[in-house]
């Protein structure tokens, strides 16, 4: 077989030394490619590396990021979501009204409107919008015109306007007018019971009487609740709970009987007026279970226009004034004495005119001495010697613990707001000291509540029991049953029946034979007790020429029930007494008293 001439060519050419060279070559070739391999490969893993270092920390960052929102932060993320979705609407619930006993409207929440003026709006000239709303508005018409060029928009033209004057505005068709409705408190009798319903503020809170002891019962319980809310903000009423925006029909109804008070007022105010006297006070009580059935303080104050009247009257001074009763505490004196048994009914004592104790000498008002008197006759002339005498017999410091008894000193426990306790000396210093007891037998030197003294007045007219002055019955519905009543201290005896019932027959003599004549009324039996005492000063001693003169009744002597008080502060004139200004009050309410509470007469009337 020939061989490959080309074959045998490059053969003949090639060398050992050559082929070396070739096969170096080769493998220097080799391993620059393997270099550029095994390089190529390395940086290939390194980026790799580099992208899962970079996923595994975006991974990881955002695992962290979730737990934070998720975990840490979820609850609170939640309950913003919630915020942005939900809304808390607490709806506008008006104060219960309030009743007298006879269910008249005293006090009741009612709409009223907020009248706006805009006059950049008015389609008429300011002075025609003017002539059309001051016979409305009672406003002069060029007074108006000025309102209106003051600001181009926002003017309040009247802030309560109620709603039969809203129909005659609306009906006017006045471009430029906006009305904003809200409610406002209104009392329909005025003045007649301020000094015990008392008046809202413009925050709708209480401020006096029980509108300001009674907010819990007036108030209704509000339910806030909460409400989805749509994307575009309104609210969707799917969600909304059944019946939240009703409420019950529950008032607040007094024991106060308007016509009583509005005759007791009009005889105070009469007297007041022609003694021209600083102020007055008639109460009302059954002493039963000491439910008030009138209580009148002047001067009094408008509730509807609060805002007018001296700040001093919004606290009823019945319940936050104290003043020294005179005379009108003598029967109480002598039921102790009897309690006690120092005294018997029929006991004579000797009226000079005048009795030394200590370094004092206690004499009669009129200066003048009555000789041998009965207790009846006492009460009858109004004897400080004999009361005097009758105290005496007592040790001081047994009479001390009988007046603390009866709550000298302390607070009626009442529902009218701002009361005071009445003051007392010191047991030390009544005890130690003999002119002490010797003035409290006539009604001097210590002090106590108008209503304090009708209270313990009520302790002889009920058979000894001492009782709680009140003038809430409670909440009645519609229908007019009890739902709610307040809870009162249980009536303490104080006095035996008998005692109390003796006294009360002492004062029956005070009014057929002796300083309570006046206020006799035919065919009724009636114990009373007149007293006029002098005025004590605030800085000590008493006010020179300065007064306080006061009745007490107590009716129908064979059934007692009813006490009925007059004071008159500071009257003028020489004739000036219990028995001239208080005692005609007291009569006139009387009068009245016997229809309303259907009082049968004790006797036939001639």
């Amino acid at each position: 077989m020939q061989k490959s001439p080309g074959k045998t060519k490059f053969a003949k050419f090639r060398t050992p030394a050559f082929t070396r060279r070739q096969r170096r070559s080769k493998r220097g070739l080799l391993g620059k490619i393997a270099s550029n391999i095994q390089e190529q490969t390395s940086n290939s893993k390194s980026r790799l590396f580099i992208v899962w270092g970079v996923l595994i920390a975006a991974g990881l960052g955002l695992s962290i990021n979730l737990y934070n929102l998720q975990i840490i932060r979820g609850p609170k993320l939640t309950e913003y979501a919630r915020n942005q979705q939900m809304v808390n609407l607490r709806p506008f619930m008006p104060r219960r009204p309030v009743l007298d006993r006879n269910n008249n409207l005293l006090a009741i929440d009612r709409p009223v409107y907020t009248l706006y003026a805009h006059p950049k709006l008015f389609d008429k000239s300011n002075e025609e919008i003017a002539e059309q709303l001051s016979p409305i508005l009672a406003k002069d018409a060029p007074e108006l015109v000025k309102t209106f060029e003051s600001k181009k928009s926002g003017i309040v033209l009247a802030p309560a306007i109620p709603e039969e004057i809203i129909d005659r505005i609306t009906s006017l068709r006045l471009n430029g007018l906006e009305l904003i409705q809200k409610y406002s408190r209104y009392y329909p009798s005025d003045d007649l019971a301020a000094d015990v319903v008392g008046y809202v503020n413009v925050d709708r809170r209480g401020q006096a009487g029980v509108e300001y002891s009674q907010e819990k019962l007036l108030e209704r319980s509000v339910q806030t609740v909460r409400l989805s809310r749509a994307g575009n903000g309104a609210l969707m009423p799917n969600y909304a709970p059944e019946g939240f925006l009703h409420f019950d029909d529950l008032r607040l109804q007094l024991t106060i009987d308007s016509r009583l008070q509005r005759i007791a007022r009009t005889a105070l105010k009469q007297k007041m007026d022609e003694f021209k006297a600083k102020r007055g006070a008639v109460i009302v009580m059954d002493a039963l279970d000491g439910s008030l059935l009138a209580l009148v303080s002047q001067p009094t104050y408008n509730p509807n226009e609060y805002a007018k009247a001296n700040i001093s009257l919004f606290k009823n001074w019945t319940v936050a004034d104290l003043y020294e009763p005179g005379s009108t505490f003598k029967p109480l004196n002598v039921a102790i004495a009897l309690e006690n048994g120092v005294i018997k009914p029929d006991d004579i004592f000797n009226d000079s005119g005048s009795i030394r104790v200590a370094n004092y000498t206690i004499k009669n008002a009129m200066n003048n001495g009555y000789g041998r008197i009965s207790i009846a006759q006492i009460l009858q002339n109004s004897s400080n010697i004999g009361m005097v005498q009758i105290i005496q017999r007592l040790k001081p410091a047994i009479y001390y613990n009988w007046l603390e008894r009866l709550g000298l000193g302390q607070k009626v426990d009442t529902d009218l707001p701002f009361e005071v306790g009445g003051r007392l000396k010191s047991q030390e210093e009544f005890i130690t000291s003999p002119i002490e007891p010797a003035t409290t037998s006539f009604g001097q030197g210590f002090s106590m509540t108008p209503i304090q003294l009708v209270q313990m007045h009520g302790a002889l007219a009920n058979g000894g029991k001492l009782v709680t002055p009140h003038v809430v019955r409670g909440l009645i519905d519609t229908k007019g049953q009890m739902h709610d009543s307040p809870s009162r201290t249980i009536p303490r005896q104080i006095f035996s029946a008998a005692t109390a019932q003796k006294v009360v027959e002492m004062m029956e003599t005070v009014v057929s034979e002796g300083t309570g004549k006046v206020s006799q009324i035919p065919g009724y039996r009636i114990g009373g007790k007149t007293g006029t005492a002098q005025k004590a000063s605030p800085n000590g001693g008493y006010i020179k020429g300065a007064r306080i003169t006061s009745f007490v009744a107590i009716l129908p002597v064979e059934s007692p029930r009813y006490v009925v008080f007059a004071l008159v502060d500071e009257p003028k004139g020489e004739n000036a007494y219990g028995s001239t200004v208080a005692a005609p009050i007291v009569k006139s309410v009387i009068e009245a008293l016997i229809p309303l509470e259907e009082i049968p007469p004790s006797k036939a009337m001639q």
